[in-house]
């Protein structure tokens, strides 16, 4: 979670010529910020401000969260410094997906807070509850996670989705795979950026990258991996302690892939150069990853009747059940389908759905199938679509090796081009927003 911060001495009546243009809420800040001290303005992103208080209530979470992953804190400066360019970042970000019209309705933000405390084993009141006993405030909580999905949201937009892997590059990452062997192993990464400016001068990139090779120095000397990424990392997890997590080698930049799998645990690179900067990497464990690539699949077919609204739910279900009553006496399956189903795509094909694999139906419809002996004819199943007759003519284990291959073969080469192209992006979108820091 990210957002806004710190603090100067007193809000001038004189704003620089460049800024006479910006609005109403500036002025407003500017005058709430004489008043009261904590409010002062400590950084100005294009239209918006952020304050001494916003800064102060991220270094308080910051620091809770830094502690309970027992993290050695760094400097107030340095910890405000690292907290103010994420949130000067994440401001950015807002007001471009704002001008974009990315928006995050209630339904949906609702439904990822309840996903969250499911994840935890927890109710939706029983996750608030748990909030409240740690001091986080639910509805902050709740608008900081609509910031993370509208951002997620506008970065998926303006770079993920603009990632192409071909079939061509498929076949050659398969191929490379099994010539170097290894596919199987994941690795757990810590990584330091030292950035560069997109059209950085001779003497800013010799000075990153002597900041580089000094903190090398110091973390082959026994120096903490995490407390330094925190206190020197321009990376987007720096504030995590530089942790990138499991990583599967051939999912990471080539850049980090080529260097990892020749090391041994808690190794620490050189200084490694790309557009974006130095890298610093430290490898902090390895561990086998074997997929399981054989599935179990049914040959299924079904009848659909949709009710046409909540009052004809029950009616639907009788329908279904007298044609069921008709199966059972002996008439066909497939004719009943194609005369009785709502949907229309199978109906015509008997009711037809062809060999299914486990995760591609709706969880109620799949756990009424697999509960099912081949040959079978279901109780009536209630899905978001209606009430389904499920029958299932055959199952079989399926080897989809190739199949699950290819797939992660491509998630592979899009993550390797994506941590380069949000870097680029970010450092892009940086350079283009006017930015006033006051601290």
């Amino acid at each position: 979670m990210t957002n806004k911060w710190v603090e100067m001495n007193v809000v001038k009546k004189v704003v620089w010529g460049v800024l006479l243009g910006l609005s109403v809420l500036i002025q407003a800040q500017a005058k709430l910020a004489v008043e009261n001290p904590l409010d002062r303005i400590v950084a100005v992103v294009n239209n918006e401000v952020i304050t001494a208080l916003e800064l102060e209530q991220e270094m308080a979470d910051i620091k809770k969260q830094l502690q309970a992953q027992n993290t050695r804190l760094p400097a107030d400066s340095i910890l405000q410094k690292q907290l103010l360019d994420r949130m000067i970042l994440r401001r950015i970000e807002l007001q471009m997906a704002k001008r974009g019209s990315i928006r995050v309705d209630d339904d949906t933000l609702n439904r990822t807070l309840e996903n969250i405390a499911a994840q935890n084993r927890l109710s939706l009141p029983q996750f608030r509850n748990a909030l409240k006993n740690e001091g986080i405030d639910y509805n902050t909580f709740r608008e900081r996670m609509r910031d993370e999905i509208t951002v997620s949201r506008l970065q998926k937009r303006l770079v993920a989705n603009r990632i192409v892997v071909t079939q061509q590059e498929i076949d050659n990452f398969i191929a490379n795979q099994k010539l170097r062997g290894g596919e199987n192993k994941e690795y757990h990464l810590g990584h330091i950026l030292i950035a560069v400016p997109e059209a950085a001068s001779a003497q800013q990139i010799q000075a990153a990258r002597a900041k580089a090779q000094k903190l090398v120095r110091e973390l082959r000397a026994g120096a903490d991996f995490a407390k330094t990424a925190v206190a020197s990392s321009d990376g987007q997890q720096a504030l995590e302690g530089g942790d990138l997590g499991w990583r599967n080698a051939n999912a990471l930049p080539s850049l980090f892939a080529d260097w990892v799998v020749q090391q041994e645990e808690n190794d620490v690179s050189d200084a490694l150069r790309s557009p974006s900067g130095f890298h610093i990497i430290k490898l902090l464990g390895v561990r086998d990853n074997q997929p399981q690539h054989i599935i179990t699949q049914s040959h299924a077919r079904h009848i659909l009747i949709k009710p046409f609204d909540a009052a004809d739910d029950s009616v639907a279900r009788a329908r279904l059940e007298k044609i069921r009553q008709r199966i059972l006496n002996g008439e066909d399956f497939a004719a009943l389908a194609k005369a009785y189903s709502d949907d229309p795509g199978s109906g015509a094909q008997g009711g037809d759905l062809g060999w299914v694999s486990p995760g591609e139906m709706v969880p109620a419809f799949e756990k009424g199938m697999n509960a099912l002996a081949v040959g079978e004819v279901s109780e009536p199943v209630r899905s978001g679509f209606g009430w389904h007759l499920i029958q299932v003519l055959e199952r079989r284990d399926q080897d989809i090796t190739e199949k699950v291959q290819r797939k992660n073969a491509r998630d592979a080469l899009r993550a390797r081009k994506l941590d380069p192209a949000m870097q680029a992006w970010i450092r892009r979108i940086r350079d283009e927003a006017f930015v006033e820091i006051r601290l």
